[in-house]
């Protein structure tokens, strides 16, 4: 697939089909994050690949955040929590260092990671393969954070499900870049 090809015709995709991706593949995407530039060479991101009971397992810390944050909701309640990583095959949250040395400063670790997403969704588009990069609640849970071994102070720019889609996502006009463009001659 030709690059910009890639980039105009990616989309987002939720509807994913269930069936396991191959190790090779997952391996794949991450190779294409981690060629994301990064200032300095730290490589500020951390990749935490869940598939099978991993997923299940994040969202039973997301049901019981979301209890504490709740108290008394019935269990019911807890079905969408804890059933959300288990809408891909694959679901890989993207976590960033903070910064250890004072040349290196936190926004260009975060630009960095958030760069390391974008070249997975490229890349996962490129395979043919579906994803959808999220972020919410679940990025700044602390319960999270600590099952997938981030300090409290770290930043999770999301988490990036993936899998073979489920639906062709139907194409739609893209937005320019001249409303948000000033050339300086």
């Amino acid at each position: 697939m030709e690059l910009f090809e890639a980039i105009h015709g990616r989309l987002t995709i939720g509807k994913l089909k269930q069936d396991a991706l191959p190790r090779e593949v997952i391996e794949k995407l991450l190779s294409a994050g981690a060629q994301a530039p990064n200032h300095h060479r730290v490589r500020p991101w951390r990749f935490i690949v869940l598939t099978g009971d991993g997923r299940k397992n994040l969202g039973d810390v997301m049901a019981a955040s979301f209890l504490d944050r709740n108290p008394g909701l019935p269990q019911e309640a807890l079905a969408k929590p804890r059933s959300t990583p288990l809408t891909a095959p694959v679901v890989i949250a993207v976590g960033v260092d903070k910064p250890t040395e004072p040349k290196i400063l936190e926004i260009e670790n975060l630009s960095a990671a958030s760069a390391a997403c974008q070249n997975i969704l490229l890349a996962a588009h490129a395979l043919g393969l579906g994803a959808k990069w999220k972020t919410g609640e679940w990025a700044r849970d602390a319960k999270v954070k600590e099952f997938l071994g981030f300090a409290p102070d770290q930043y999770i720019v999301g988490f990036i499900y993936v899998g073979y889609p489920d639906v062709t996502p139907e194409p739609y006009a893209r937005i320019g870049f001249e409303d948000r463009t000033v050339w300086m001659e």
